[in-house]
């Protein structure tokens, strides 16, 4: 008897499958496909006693799905996604969708869009975050593209997102063409931030205060119950708790200090270059991880240069709630940066994205869920075309209460030698955002000076060259 699918998932790894059985157990049929034997075999043994099974071959999956026909593709991003998205080609017809859930760069995703719109396919970018468990239980979604798509897909995307403790959807429309890989690019590069900003939390801890693991994570803990709640910092305090079972140490303290990355973090930074976006927090914490590649070197300038002279351990109690409240300044310019890129970008592709149901989308299911999102949401609420978090009223109030704890952390890093790249980005990003002026006119007088560039004078119209030398 020939089987009927509403779904054909392609690329049955650990997240495909997860997200299969997340949409059979929202009564959806799903037949999957992978190209690999073993993977299909799984997913037919995790499968058993549900409306959801492997087909043996791509054409296999396609004719058993209902029209209009979906299909999601969890593969690797770049050639793979196009090969399969050519192998498919020939087996749909007009009216049927391709969403790709990968970690594509956006602009791959709006050639996409554009080259199936011309054969009558619809083609959406869809960003997923929350991991293996958020796919299987609730991930955030974040789909654009072809927006006609949007009604053909929406009720199996709502259905299987994250919701709020409030019972808010974590899923929204993000926008046209590349928008919606463009947000979880974002997204990601919020994610390495938040990450780096944390982890220099606890160094700052571990070197200065020399608290061991243990008691690091009761901090954490004890943030994670206010204002600077966060999966991150949730996770964090679990960390730190973990011990070797045999021999009891933290097993964090065994662990090799060299970053790894996939490469979205890097994406972002490039993309706050090209937009001509001040994104220093997000800049710093990719070239934190890539510092952090250089062992064999750092371990040489270890024993060659010289550091600070040693400093009296500060007063434990108050260090860490100064810590605390950097930590959270450091997080509002984070999410600042981040909705910045966001804004410039949708002025430039004409996407048409709403920055409040941005921030919605990501209080729940995805990596970078925090309480913080909430205030955000309302900012962007109170007014929709904010350019700048920043400029929020009562965003605004709270850094500037939280800034002069990110100034003496950063400090305190500074003198005892301690990096704190993200919390110091943070700072100078502030600092400069918030400065009427600023030394650019010695640069321009500069560029000026060697390019006969020109420049504008504050009390007369126009653009002049000066020849500066006599």
């Amino acid at each position: 008897m020939r089987r009927s699918a509403d779904l054909g998932l392609i690329g049955l790894g650990v997240m495909g499958e997860n997200l299969a059985l997340n949409f059979e157990s929202r009564g959806y049929a799903v037949s999957g496909f992978d190209t690999q034997e073993s993977r299909r075999h799984s997913f037919d043994q995790r499968s058993q006693g549900k409306r959801a099974w492997a087909s043996d071959s791509l054409s296999e999956l396609v004719a058993s799905l209902t029209r209009p026909r979906r299909l999601l593709l969890m593969v690797p991003a770049g050639a793979a996604v196009d090969a399969v998205i050519d192998s498919l080609r020939p087996l749909l017809q007009a009216g049927d969708v391709i969403i790709d859930g990968g970690n594509t760069h956006y602009q791959d995703t709006e050639r996409r869009v554009q080259a199936l719109n011309s054969a009558g396919l619809h083609f959406v970018g869809l960003g997923v975050s929350g991991g293996e468990q958020g796919a299987l239980h609730g991930p955030a979604l974040m789909p654009g593209g072809d927006s006609s798509a949007w009604p053909l897909i929406a009720p199996m995307l709502l259905s299987i997102a994250a919701r709020t403790d409030e019972g808010q959807v974590c899923c929204h429309w993000m926008g046209s063409g590349g928008a919606g890989h463009f947000v979880k690019m974002v997204h990601n590069g919020i994610e390495y931030a938040d990450m780096q900003a944390i982890c220099e939390a606890y160094w700052l801890m571990h070197q200065l205060l020399h608290m061991p693991a243990a008691e690091i994570a009761d901090v954490f803990e004890g943030w994670n119950q206010g204002e600077l709640s966060s999966y991150l910092v949730g996770i964090t305090a679990d960390i730190l708790r973990r011990k070797e079972p045999q021999t009891g140490e933290a097993l964090v303290d065994l662990i090799v200090d060299t970053a790894e990355q996939k490469g979205t973090g890097q994406w972002t930074a490039q993309t706050a270059l090209e937009l001509a976006v001040p994104a220093p927090t997000l800049v710093q914490a990719v070239m934190a991880r890539s510092l952090s590649a250089l062992k064999t070197q750092r371990i040489d300038a270890a024993w060659l240069l010289r550091g600070p002279a040693s400093l009296t351990p500060p007063e434990r109690t108050r260090t860490i709630e100064t810590l605390g409240q950097a930590l959270m300044a450091a997080r509002i310019c984070t999410y600042a940066q981040g909705f910045a890129l966001i804004h410039r970008a949708d002025a430039q592709y004409h996407w048409h994205m709403q920055a409040a149901q941005i921030a919605a989308t990501w209080r729940a299911g995805c990596i970078i869920r925090a309480r913080l999102l909430a205030d955000i949401a309302q900012a962007f609420d109170r007014r929709a075309d904010l350019p700048q978090l920043l400029l929020d009223p009562e965003l605004a109030e709270r850094m500037g209460q939280a800034q002069q704890a990110l100034r003496e952390v950063v400090c305190l890093g500074a003198l005892s030698g301690v990096a704190l790249p993200t919390l110091a980005g943070s700072l100078a990003y502030y600092d400069a955002y918030r400065s009427e002026r600023l030394p650019a006119n010695l640069l321009q007088a500069q560029r000026d000076y060697f390019g006969a560039h020109g420049y504008r004078r504050l009390d007369k119209p126009g653009v002049f060259h000066t020849h500066w030398k006599n």
